[in-house]
C-alpha cells in the first residue's frame, strides 16, 4: 500500500465494504444480446480470488464480450441488453444503485493492443490517482514507483519518466498499461488478449508478470493462445457459440477434458 491509498482517498465508497469470500465473481444465468444476436447464453461461472482464470475458444465465441461485462464496458455498445446476474463480492453489478465508476475502480482492464495515453510515462501512471483526488507530489511519486515496480518495468524506465509513453517499445507500453491499472489499487485485473500484439520475448515477460501479480490480484485473461492458457492459468473456461462448454482446473481441461467439443478444440480439429 502507498502512504495514502486510493481507498482512503475515496473514503466513503461502498466498494470498500467487501466481504472476505473466496469467490470474486459469480456469474448466474447471464444472457446478453447485441440487438437480435444472442451473444452469451446462460453463462454460469464462479471465479475465485488470487487465481488466474483463462477464457479460451474460437473467434466470435463470446470471450471478449463476457470479460467486458465484468466491468460493464460492454454497455458502451449500442443495443446491448442483458439478463441474469453477475455478483462481484456478493453484489450484483447490474443493480441500479451500483456505480459503474466505482466498479471500474476495483476492476482494472488491460486491452489487446497497448494503449498508453499520449502523455509522459509518469503522467500515465499518476492519471488515475489524480482523478481520485491525490495531488501531493511525494505521494504520487510513491504510487508511480510502486506501480511500475509491480508491473516489473521500473528499472527499465526509471530514468525516462518524463518521456512520452509512445517512445518505448510495444512490450514496455503494455507493461505501462498494466502499471496504470495497478496505480488505482484494483481488486481484479481483466486482460483481453494482452500479448497478441507482442513479440515472444515481451509475451514471456507479461506471462511472468501475471504469475507474480496473482499473489495480490485476481486475474481473468482472454487468450487465443492455448499454450499460454496452459502455462499461466489455474482454471480455464472453454467458450463456444456464446456458451461455456467446460470450466475446470487448467490441467484437467488440457489433459482430460470431459466434453468432446473441448477435446476437439484443444487438439486443433476446429477453431
Amino acid at each position: 500500500m502507498t502512504t495514502v491509498s486510493i481507498a482512503k482517498a475515496k473514503k466513503g465508497s461502498n466498494l470498500n465494504k467487501v466481504e472476505n469470500t473466496n469467490s470474486v465473481y459469480l456469474t448466474k444465468q447471464l444472457n446478453l444480446w447485441y440487438g437480435e444476436k444472442h451473444a452469451l447464453k446462460n453463462i454460469d461461472l464462479d471465479i475465485k480470488e488470487n487465481e488466474v482464470t483463462a477464457i479460451i475458444g474460437p473467434s466470435g465465441c463470446g470471450k471478449s464480450t463476457y470479460i467486458k461485462t465484468l466491468n460493464r464496458m460492454v454497455e458502451l455498445v449500442p443495443s446491448v441488453k442483458t439478463s441474469g446476474e453477475i455478483l462481484y463480492r456478493d453484489r450484483n453489478i447490474f443493480d441500479a444503485d451500483y456505480s459503474v465508476e466505482e466498479l471500474r475502480t476495483r476492476v482494472g482492464m488491460v486491452f489487446q493492443k497497448p494503449n498508453p495515453f499520449p502523455k509522459s510515462i509518469y503522467d500515465n501512471i499518476a492519471y488515475g490517482p489524480r482523478i481520485h483526488g491525490i495531488k501531493n507530489k511525494k505521494i504520487l511519486d510513491e504510487i508511480v514507483e510502486k506501480s511500475l515496480r509491480g508491473a516489473a518495468i521500473w528499472d527499465e524506465v526509471k530514468d525516462r519518466l518524463t518521456e512520452n509513453a509512445y517512445s518505448i517499445s510495444g512490450g514496455q507500453q503494455q507493461r505501462i498499461c498494466i502499471a496504470r491499472a495497478l496505480a488505482i489499487e484494483p481488486d481484479v485485473i481483466l486482460m483481453d488478449e494482452p500479448t497478441s500484439a507482442l513479440d515472444p520475448i515481451s509475451t514471456l515477460k507479461i506471462e511472468e508478470l501475471v504469475q507474480e501479480l496473482k499473489q495480490d490480484y485476481s486475474i481473468i485473461i482472454v487468450t487465443h493462445n492455448m499454450q499460454q492458457a496452459a502455462r499461466i492459468s489455474d482454471k480455464t473456461a472453454f467458450f463456444l457459440n456464446g456458451e461455456v462448454i467446460e470450466y475446470d482446473q487448467t490441467d484437467a481441461i488440457f489433459s482430460n477434458p470431459s466434453d468432446k467439443r473441448t477435446e476437439d478444440y484443444i487438439s486443433g480439429r476446429f477453431g
